[in-house]
């Protein structure tokens, strides 16, 4: 559609070439997920803009930062966003930074010094355990995608693995006879994770199925297919536990994320030690497994509220 007279024509930028870096930064060396990349990317580049309206960027906007900046546009963000949204940003504009003095573009990191606002704790989401088959067993395997969306859901729950994780299985991740996956999971840290009886009889029959449909199961091909032969996306993935979860009425709302949160409770509330539990989740700190155990706190405390005749 032509341009009324007198209407401006925004000039599109070049691509940033440091935030480009930062970009493979994130995904290669870092092994992040889409979603926390294209957080942080959107993150610095909103910053970015806000420092000088969009009118420079590059290594030359870059290098005049100072920390009176990055606080200032955290006070322009106060009065509309959530305390873990900025606390967020904060945190990709420090990696930020962090990558830039580590490829010698700049001396210093301006954000060093500064700290997040205190968000109120939020202990993880999860569902029952009656809620969690009562899913599982409302997924029916017809053909080859009800049998995948089975394998997918089934898998999740078992190992606690992140959606990042699951869709970057390959086939040479996984053993069935020992009942085994290993994950490639943040930092490129590897781990294995176990699989439980279902998610090995949903696999296979999977795998037999994309066998018949001539799309048989390849070392280095997806382990999950998407209609068209590709690899899964994360997005995707939510998509299809949406759609499952709307078939079996259950309302409450429910990522991929909130999966891994119930094994983790699940494994716990059956006795499981704090350590495997930490092994299995992929966690390089304790502390971040041990909200699993305020968790549970908190649940005995509700029972204790309603059953003790003196609480």
């Amino acid at each position: 559609m032509a341009k009324e007279r007198g209407e401006s024509v925004k000039e599109e930028q070049p691509p940033d070439p440091w935030v480009e870096e930062f970009r493979g930064h994130l995904r290669f060396e870092l092994n992040a997920s889409e979603h926390t990349i294209r957080n942080y990317l959107r993150d610095v580049e909103r910053f970015g803009e806000w420092l000088t309206k969009g009118k420079e960027t590059g290594p030359a906007l870059w290098r005049k930062v100072e920390m009176g900046d990055i606080r200032g546009y955290l006070a322009h963000l106060h009065p509309t966003h959530r305390k873990s949204s900025i606390a967020r940003t904060l945190s990709a504009i420090k990696a930020y930074f962090r990558f830039l003095v580590r490829q010698a573009h700049t001396g210093s990191n301006p954000a060093d010094l500064l700290s997040a606002p205190k968000a109120p704790k939020k202990l993880p989401e999860f569902m029952s355990v009656d809620e969690v088959l009562h899913l599982l067993d409302s997924v029916k395997v017809q053909g080859l995608l009800g049998a995948r969306d089975k394998a997918i859901l089934e898998t999740l729950y078992a190992t606690g693995v992140r959606v990042s994780e699951l869709v970057a299985l390959s086939g040479k991740d996984i053993e069935l006879t020992t009942g085994v996956a290993r994950v490639l999971g943040k930092g490129k840290s590897e781990r294995e994770v176990v699989l439980t009886g279902p998610a090995i009889d949903a696999l296979e029959s999977y795998f037999t199925l994309r066998l018949e449909a001539g799309k048989p199961l390849e070392n280095k091909g997806p382990l999950f297919l998407n209609a068209r032969g590709g690899r899964l996306t994360d997005r995707s993935v939510r998509r299809i536990l949406d759609q499952w979860l709307t078939r079996a009425a259950i309302a409450k709302k429910v990522s991929p994320h909130t999966l891994r949160h119930s094994f983790a409770t699940h494994l716990l509330a059956g006795g499981a030690d704090l350590r495997g539990i930490q092994e299995l989740l992929g966690h390089k700190s304790l502390s971040t497994t041990q909200k699993y155990t305020h968790l549970g706190i908190e649940r005995l405390m509700e029972v204790y509220d309603k059953a003790h005749p003196r609480a």
